[in-house]
């Protein structure tokens, strides 16, 4: 199982701690991923990681679809494929409607309808057979119809991409999982509980078996986000990950459309999952943190004294022994975590 490492966002101010992301590539982690919502973006961060350094792989957690047409998001893959000597990885995701009608401005949609027109599009930038046409419900290429000029003509790039590109999908529907499991190379859930792998499961078989081809999780990575935090005080370290449970499951969506409150109530905390919410939305936030079950932190994260973080990182290597996760990616470690993980687990 490889290591990977989130790099922090969401700030008001945004810089880039190279001297974890270094000790990272020097421990010999796989992976440092990027991320965005609405504030810094995911492409900046990861061109400066990749100019600055040699062997680690640096991907995108996600760049939201609706930001980019899928032509740009294929250009800048390849040019920092090319620049960084194929050590870059394309993440997507559909985001959710409040973000994407309420910051970008744009129709939902349909995500998945979306995320695959999306890949299409991308992978045949990539592979150059032919100019570029697609003909799809979000997007059609060449453009015609109202507003248009006509003049617009099937392209090829002028850059040569690398088909090889891997491309990943942040899904944890059971719908955005079959997804991923069917046309990409692989996929990041936010929280993923190790002994419940049958969560995500039964969609990435049916995934599999939709693509054919002798796909499974063999030559597919699942790459789960995990939060990590070690120390003595275990309340204190499970705190902040109650306060980002608590805005995930109660306030990341409305009350009726919350894929995130959807996923705790998979994973078991459906009781939970209603309290948090409506606490969340009540504009009780404080309560709402108390209100996430220390069990679910300790299911999806790995906190506390090192002694328990060994013990409970026994799970995640099972899973990883078993070829159920390929990648396992830290949440905001520091240097004594990130240093700890590797000696655990390369």
């Amino acid at each position: 199982m490889r290591l990977g490492l989130v790099h922090g966002g969401g700030a008001a101010r945004f810089s880039v701690d190279m001297e974890m992301v270094l000790e990272a590539e020097r421990l010999g982690y796989h992976s440092v991923w990027t991320s965005e919502s609405y504030g810094s973006d995911a492409i900046t961060p990861a061109a400066w990681i990749l100019a600055r350094t040699t062997r680690i792989k640096v991907g995108t957690g996600i760049i939201q679809m609706p930001a980019r047409a899928p032509a740009m998001a294929a250009m800048t893959a390849m040019t920092l494929q090319s620049m960084s000597g194929n050590r870059f990885i394309l993440g997507i995701g559909p985001s959710g409607p409040q973000v994407v009608e309420g910051w970008y401005g744009v129709p939902y949609g349909k995500p998945l309808a979306r995320t695959r027109e999306y890949i299409d599009i991308v992978r045949k930038v990539l592979a150059r057979q032919e100019p570029l046409t697609h003909e799809g419900e979000h997007y059609q290429i060449p453009r015609t119809g109202e507003g248009t000029t006509g003049l617009g003509k099937p392209l090829k790039s002028i850059l040569h991409g690398d088909p090889s590109l891997e491309i990943y999908t942040a899904a944890i529907t059971p719908s955005g999982v079959r997804t991923a499991a069917e046309i990409a190379d692989g996929f990041i859930p936010i929280y993923m509980n190790p002994d419940r792998f049958e969560v995500f499961g039964d969609a990435l078989s049916e995934g599999f078996a939709k693509a054919g081809a002798g796909k499974g999780l063999e030559n597919f990575d699942v790459a789960p986000y995990v939060n990590a935090a070690i120390g003595d005080d275990l309340d204190a370290c499970r705190r902040p990950i109650k306060a980002q449970l608590a805005l995930y499951i109660g306030g990341m969506g409305a009350r009726g459309k919350n894929f995130y409150n959807d996923l705790a109530k998979r994973l078991g905390y459906e009781a939970a999952a209603v309290k948090i919410q409506d606490l969340y939305l009540a504009g009780r936030r404080l309560e709402a943190e108390s209100a996430v079950p220390d069990a679910l932190v300790d299911d999806i994260a790995l906190v506390g004294p090192k002694a328990r973080v060994r013990e409970r990182l026994a799970a995640w290597k099972k899973a990883g022994a078993e070829g159920k996760i390929g990648t396992l990616i830290l949440r905001k470690p520091n240097l004594d975590a990130l240093r700890f993980f590797a000696e655990e687990l390369l």
